[in-house]
């Protein structure tokens, strides 16, 4: 099948450059080359250095932004170095999850940061362990459809990455169904609040920050100030988040 795909130079002209990253990694896991990806991994990193779009929800970017990582280091064995916008770009993408509070997306982040030599927000791996021990794993007769499998996995794998135990509970027989914990964010309820806040006083975060607290829910803004703290790169983000400068204009 490697040889086939090579062969009709299926890369250059079926694939994504997303695709055309992961379809060199497993191509070469069997010896085989594929062909006409000059360039590839430039074009790639300029992906990861396109800050302003991932500090805005979009799961399918940021997804594609770890994936990315996860080609370029061969899965953690060839450790990038990353450039600071593209730091900056897993950070303000792991703030979206962290504000959301979602652990799948979160946990990939954190994974594609330590794939790069880099040392996730400790509030963020601290949140993570927590969520972890909090899936459940049940037998249950018949076929099971959507449950919480993937964020389980992303999970147990990050933990297993620094050094902490993972699938402790992964001993079920037969049909299994994971759950995992709710996950009261507080993206929705700050996105909300900022249609009228940056209408009526648009500035810094600063002047922003105590009316936003006080139009959130206790559980929103203990997330938002966790959030905060977690990283010196908030301000920034929440600056693109928030579309700050761009208030009424045409």
């Amino acid at each position: 099948m490697a040889e086939w795909i090579a062969s009709q130079n299926v890369g250059a002209h079926e694939l994504s450059d997303l695709q055309r990253g992961e379809a060199r990694r497993l191509l070469a896991r069997r010896g085989v080359e594929l062909r006409d990806v000059e360039g590839l991994d430039d074009r790639l990193r300029a992906f990861m250095r396109r800050t302003s779009g991932f500090a805005v929800p979009n799961r399918k970017a940021a997804y594609e932004l770890t994936h990315v990582v996860f080609y370029l280091t061969e899965y953690g064995r060839k450790p990038l170095q990353l450039e600071e916008p593209e730091r900056q770009s897993l950070l303000f993408a792991g703030l979206i999850a962290f504000l959301d509070q979602d652990s799948d997306l979160l946990a990939e982040i954190c994974i594609a940061l330590t794939f790069c030599d880099e040392q996730p927000p400790q509030d963020w791996c601290h949140w993570l362990e927590q969520q972890t021990q909090r899936f459940t794993l049940q037998s249950v007769p018949g076929r099971v459809g959507h449950d919480d499998y993937h964020p389980y996995l992303m999970c147990n794998w990050f933990q297993l990455l620094v050094g902490r135990t993972g699938f402790s509970d992964a001993d079920c027989k037969g049909t299994v169904v994971i759950e995992g914990p709710g996950r009261p964010g507080a993206l929705r309820g700050m996105s909300m609040a900022l249609y009228t806040l940056l209408d009526q006083a648009p500035g810094s975060w600063a002047r922003v920050r105590e009316p936003l607290l006080q139009s959130l829910s206790s559980e929103e803004g203990d997330v938002l100030r966790r959030a905060e703290e977690s990283t010196h790169v908030f301000e920034p983000f929440f600056e693109t988040f928030s579309r700050f400068g761009q208030v009424g204009s045409a």
